[in-house]
């Protein structure tokens, strides 16, 4: 009596497994997936050539190489029927180990024409440590992100590639802003 008993338990048991099994496979096909609302498509494609690793890109073929010690950051943004609702800000800097403090660097990005073109592109020669706060810290050093002074916005316009020439050692990152609301007025209305 004791074997049966057992034994119909343990084969209760094993149903209740399978029965669960089931159910959780069919809640998991019958339910359809969500759809990321954060995920954006891919609005820019960037290159980043050395003077050795430099490869020529169609959009960006008429810019001059780089030279030595020197980074080629090419940004080329793909098009969009609604390009005016959108900016890109741009930062350049490096990531160091820095304390509590607030910390900057210093150098000095110049604008360049591209002769017979009418095209623009960017400079920077020389990026260095600038001013930062002189609080004392009890905190360890921490890798984070120190920019070469304010942001750089610049309008999303597809049709030319942005450009940027920066010292070995600097990096640029970017992002973009969408406008999300209409024009408000101030005053009588």
């Amino acid at each position: 009596m004791k074997i049966s008993l057992n034994s119909a338990f343990k084969n209760l048991i094993k149903l209740s497994a399978v029965g669960a099994i089931a159910t959780m496979s069919f809640s998991s096909v019958a339910t359809s997936p969500v759809p990321n609302q954060f995920e954006r498509p891919n609005m820019i494609s960037s290159h980043s050539f050395t003077q050795e690793s430099y490869q020529e890109i169609e959009q960006a073929k008429m810019f001059p190489k780089p030279t030595e010690n020197q980074v080629q950051h090419i940004l080329s943004l793909s098009k969009r029927d609604d390009e005016a609702s959108y900016k890109v800000e741009i930062q350049i800097g490096q990531n160091k180990m820095v304390d509590c403090n607030q910390h900057r660097l210093m150098g000095e990005i110049e604008k360049q024409n591209l002769q017979g073109w009418g095209y623009s592109y960017n400079t920077l020669d020389k990026l260095t440590d600038g001013p930062s706060t002189m609080m004392m810290c009890r905190e360890p050093k921490t890798a984070k992100f120190v920019t070469l002074g304010e942001s750089i916005t610049i309008d999303y316009d597809s049709r030319l590639p942005k450009v940027f020439y920066l010292p070995e050692g600097a990096e640029l990152r970017y992002r973009i802003w969408q406008v999300k609301s209409d024009y408000q007025y101030t005053g009588n209305q």
